[in-house]
């Protein structure tokens, strides 16, 4: 959280850099995102045994920061793979903000909390495979790979599933029942 809200202030105030506002805007987003989901992430496992009423909530917060993040990181790859094409970047993008702001709002209802949802959570983030199949015909596989941050992209997709599988089987909490708990 401190890390990012540092590099997030270097990146606006640093001297020298000498980027339009629309590359400082993109890069922010991303910085903002992973603020917010580690700073929603932290609050939850601060405060969610508080009472029933509080973890409720804050878990509702939670997931709103992982939609965030999910969607907000997704940001700079689009803007930079679809660089030099303009309509395919406003399009991608305008999907992403809308797809993103259903999520945050689907993540505040308390159905969505419900553990026969756990794989729709962990799903949230497959909305990138469509901008990704296409830079991928657009530009080619190994001009994608070689040239662009397609490497980082998969990188980061397998990440955020590997923590997304992670979360939906329950791990450590299923192989140790009860090691995990606060009070026993």
């Amino acid at each position: 959280f401190v890390c990012f809200l540092i590099l997030s202030i270097t990146f606006l105030l640093r001297p020298g850099i000498h980027l339009n506002w629309q590359e400082k805007l993109v890069v922010q987003i991303f910085f903002l995102s992973a603020i917010l989901a580690l700073g929603f992430s932290w609050l939850f496992h601060t405060v969610y045994c508080h009472s029933e009423r509080v973890g409720r909530l804050f878990n509702k917060l939670d997931y709103v920061g992982i939609a965030v993040l999910v969607f907000g990181s997704s940001i700079p790859w689009l803007h930079y793979s679809f660089y030099c094409h303009v309509p395919f970047k406003v399009i991608y993008m305008s999907a992403v903000f809308i797809l993103g702001s259903v999520c945050v709002v689907v993540c505040t209802q308390d159905y969505f909390l419900a553990p026969a949802y756990r794989g729709a959570r962990a799903g949230l983030g497959l909305s990138a495979v469509v901008p990704c199949t296409h830079y991928l015909l657009m530009e080619g596989f190994w001009e994608a790979v070689s040239y662009s941050a397609f490497g980082w992209l998969v990188l980061m997709a397998v990440l955020y599933i590997s923590g997304a599988v992670i979360y939906a089987a329950r791990i450590p909490e299923r192989l140790y029942p009860g090691k995990f708990d606060i009070w026993a």
